[in-house]
């Protein structure tokens, strides 16, 4: 097997041999060579413990050093070549790991062979390993076959290697997302019996294989792994909890369904890097996700065959922010989904009557930066199969969205604020700070959405006939 890797890491193998010790690339870099993709870091494991391999490191990461895994027998390097890259390495000593069943965190213990190393990682496409300088290819558990067939197997029994590591079953997903693959199916259920093992793992750690998931090339395929895996029912309840049982009259569409085609949908519509909304957006994906969890909670059979959702954005909405809450999304993230998931109706008023201009601002301002993403997000929850509606829908929007770049040329409808500010309404009414000019100041701010930029002089006529007749109630 021909391998093409890269120079530092041959470097790198010579030195380590030079004093006796065994280097390998192991893992996800691996793993990408025979994918022939590329990988940006690079991931070794060796026969030399940390204080025995730290000078070699130091002097070939001419460029940087790290030990901040030194307690996990882990140092990084990095160097740069002469054209900028930076080539990034973390080396490990060879780990025999030990588990507390209460707890995620493994009791690190130095092993004494890369065979025993690679038992231990996750899956056998990532317990490959290439030893440098002499490019010996080493797998013991069929990984290069796994990987052919695109299955995901752990080198260990399933149960034993979910058990010590409950983390790994969400990982599992991940890669259904990144890779396409699929999971064998003895392990596939090993994770349905387990599911409750993830609840010892941390939040954060949850999260963040849940992002690498939607912001995969594949996030509807990771989704609904995580669906059918069962693991959803614990970290993320409110998306299988939309396989809404349909009445035997057939009276409202799958709504897990319609979430996954959203879902998929709103990735299309992102854009390239020097567009809106770059490839690959959080927000957006997760909104697309979480957008329709209020339905379960608002569903109402009413007369006549109907199914209603009444206010399913707004109940959507705060199960959205307590959902990426406890899952301990940054405050920003938070904050923008769940008004995205809140606003994701709004554009349907636009449908059914044409907004006035005074309308078209006040959508634009009340959205703020998150306007091209809702866009998006309304694009995209517009899945009907009838194609004169839905051309009808597109060309709607598209009459919207020419109408606000048209007032954006004449306006700054993106910062809107009233003509006269906080100070000249103080000295125009002869006020001092307090209630009354945040009346007159909420005032003028609604006449500058109504009317547009209406010049200094008809503003100061507006405010003086607001306090007149303010004085008269």
């Amino acid at each position: 097997m021909n391998f093409e890797v890269w120079p530092e890491a041959i470097e790198l193998g010579r030195m380590f041999a030079d004093e006796g010790y065994e280097l390998a690339l192991v893992g996800g870099p691996v793993r990408d060579l025979l994918l022939h993709r590329k990988s940006h870091d690079l991931d070794f494991c060796s026969s030399a413990r940390p204080e025995q391999f730290e000078h070699i490191l130091r002097a070939w990461g001419r460029d940087g050093f790290w030990d901040m895994g030194r307690k996990f027998g882990t140092l990084g390097a990095m160097r740069r070549r002469p054209d900028g890259t930076a080539v990034q390495v973390e080396v490990t000593t060879y780990r025999r790991d030990t588990y507390d069943p209460d707890s995620r965190k493994p009791e690190v213990d130095y092993g004494d062979s890369l065979e025993g190393d690679l038992s231990r990682r996750d899956f056998t496409v990532n317990a490959m390993a290439l030893r440098v300088p002499d490019l010996e290819f080493v797998d013991p558990f069929g990984g290069a076959n796994d990987l052919v067939k695109g299955v995901l197997r752990t080198p260990v029994d399933p149960r034993q290697s979910f058990d010590d590591d409950p983390l790994r079953m969400m990982r599992a997903i991940r890669f259904v997302a990144q890779l396409g693959f699929s999971i064998e199916p003895e392990t596939a259920q090993a994770i349905t019996e387990m599911t409750e093992r993830i609840r010892i793992v941390s939040a954060e750690r949850v999260r963040d294989e849940l992002v690498k998931t939607l912001l995969s090339s594949r996030p509807r395929a990771g989704i609904e792994a995580l669906v059918d895996s069962g693991l959803a029912d614990i970290v993320l309840p409110e998306i299988p909890a939309l396989k809404l049982e349909i009445d035997e009259h057939h009276r409202h569409k799958d709504v897990f369904e319609h979430t996954m085609i959203v879902l998929d949908r709103a990735v299309a519509l992102e854009t390239g890097p020097d567009g809106p909304v770059p490839a690959p957006d959080l927000e957006l994906r997760l909104a697309a996700l979480l957008h329709d969890i209020g339905k379960p909670a608002t569903r109402k059979f009413e007369d006549h065959g109907k199914v209603s959702f009444h206010h399913h954005d707004a109940v959507g909405a705060k199960l959205t922010r307590k959902r990426l809450r406890a899952l301990h999304f940054d405050h920003h993230i938070v904050q923008d989904v769940s008004e995205l998931v809140n606003m994701h109706l709004r554009f349907h008023g636009y449908v059914d009557e044409p907004w006035t201009d005074s309308a078209v601002r006040r959508y634009v301002r009340d959205a703020g930066p998150l306007y091209e993403r809702l866009n998006r997000l309304t694009r995209a929850d517009a899945t009907t199969q009838n194609k004169r509606k839905a051309q009808m829908f597109s060309d709607t929007m598209d009459e919207m969205e020419q109408r606000v770049r048209d007032l954006k040329q004449r306006e700054d409808i993106e910062a809107i604020r009233p003509e006269l500010d906080g100070n000249e309404i103080m000295q125009l009414l002869g006020l001092e700070p307090g209630p009354q000019v945040g009346d007159a100041y909420r005032h003028m701010l609604e006449y500058r959405l109504d009317n547009g930029p209406v010049g200094h002089d008809a503003a100061v006529e507006e405010l003086e006939r607001w306090a007149a007749a303010s004085a008269d109630r």
